[in-house]
């Protein structure tokens, strides 16, 4: 039985999808439908408009070339670092400044309000910066006493 859908690239690099019905649509675009709660489930590929053209309940049920062109193109549109231990926040009020070590090495970003710490299932939470960058804090638990100090405030 064939594939409802194959992905492949074109001359370009350009990510391509040929449906069910032979119709090559180019430039589409993946997206997980829940990227931080449920990654490997609910991965829509959407036309250059937005519009939806294939729904993937699950990756791990696609076969494993497909599977791992669609995760690596993923893994390049996402972009969320996970926060490993918060150094020095400047101020008490917002906006202001964290100085922080994530996974990919230290940075600093500006805080805009405590609403954007924001815990989510478990230990884990998210702080977003001004500019919109999510960064992940796996494991609550796991961070160094001043980490923890730091974070009493917003959570």
């Amino acid at each position: 039985m064939p594939e409802p859908f194959q992905l492949h690239r074109d001359p370009f690099g350009r990510l391509a999808l040929t449906d069910a019905h032979g119709v090559q649509h180019l430039g589409v675009n993946p997206i997980r439908g829940f990227p931080i709660s449920a990654a490997e489930y609910g991965v829509s590929i959407c036309d250059q408009e937005g519009r939806e053209l294939v729904w993937i309940r699950r990756l791990s049920e696609l076969p494993g070339e497909l599977r791992n062109l669609l995760e690596h193109e993923l893994s390049q549109r996402e972009f969320m670092p996970v926060l490993e231990s918060i150094d020095k926040i400047s101020t008490n009020n917002e906006p202001c400044e964290w100085q922080v070590q994530t996974d990919r090495g230290p940075t600093a970003f500006v805080l805009k309000s405590d609403e954007d710490v924001r815990r989510l299932d478990g230990a884990r939470a998210i702080v977003t910066d001004a500019n919109g960058i999510a960064y992940l804090i796996a494991d609550l638990n796991r961070l160094n006493a001043v980490s923890q100090r730091y974070l009493e405030r917003y959570l």
